[in-house]
């Protein structure tokens, strides 16, 4: 892998991609508040159905590579409807920070947690500025979240900034194949059926057009690697799944 820096930090005052559209680095985030506010009440029935299910074997292999011990606090980034924090928590982690910018995913995830009778912290938190003293954390994790940030590099230096010497930050999410006979079913399936199920069971279709279009803006596991060494996260690997329809990233800040 090369170590060259590798940045997409959208220019101030200009534009940036939401899904295939660009619009001004300002309204993205509001745009993106806007998409999960209204997916949020049908999100986990939806990620069952848009992933066939494999979202819950790539969750359980992000996990076991993050591995929560209980010595450790782990921050969840983009916790959504807290999958993530709440397996974290069972796994033994002393400690999860559940956090999302959007407060209609993070209020279906803490009372799904409360209904598990499990109790986490949680808090709404925009990934690109995190309110945590820097090397507070021990882990940190983001899962199907980074593609919907507006500047990544900062969400990347802001992991780095929270963790401790010694911690690691885990990034799981869609990225480029990297088989080519999956392509064209997987093309099919991402605009041709995924808006019609988002039409059908949450009476949607433009928020899950716009999720298709931004997997297929996300950086591929090499220019993630990169931005990750430009963050200042060393030991940077990644690992595929299914074909490179995710990955799973790490990084140490050593």
């Amino acid at each position: 892998m090369s170590d060259a820096p590798f940045s997409e930090k959208p220019p101030a005052g200009g534009t940036v991609d939401f899904g295939y559209t660009q619009v001004a680095t300002t309204e993205k985030a509001g745009m993106v508040r806007a998409v999960f506010d209204s997916v949020a009440p049908k999100y986990d029935v939806m990620n069952d159905l848009m992933s066939l299910g494999l979202h819950r074997v790539w969750k359980k292999a992000f996990l076991n590579a993050i591995a929560p011990r209980p010595s450790e606090t782990l921050l969840d980034l983009a916790a959504g409807t807290g999958d993530i924090s709440m397996a974290a928590k069972k796994m033994g982690a002393k400690r999860v920070i559940s956090t999302d910018i959007n407060e209609a995913m993070l209020t279906v995830g803490r009372d799904r947690a409360l209904n598990a009778g499990m109790v986490l912290d949680y808090m709404v938190v925009d990934a690109e500025r995190i309110p945590l003293p820097d090397r507070s954390v021990e882990k940190v994790s983001i899962a199907f979240g980074l593609r919907n940030c507006t500047d990544k590099d900062a969400v990347l230096a802001e992991a780095r900034r929270v963790l401790r010497p010694g911690g690691r930050f885990f990034c799981l999410e869609f990225s480029k194949l990297a088989v080519t006979a999956l392509e064209k079913p997987y093309e099919l399936w991402s605009f041709e059926v995924l808006p019609r199920l988002g039409q059908r069971v949450a009476g949607d279709a433009d928020s899950y057009q716009y999720l298709a279009e931004s997997i297929r803006m996300m950086p591929d596991q090499e220019t993630l690697a990169g931005m990750m060494r430009g963050a200042g996260l060393e030991q940077v690997s990644y690992r595929n799944l299914s074909g490179g329809i995710v990955a799973i990233h790490s990084g140490w800040r050593l």
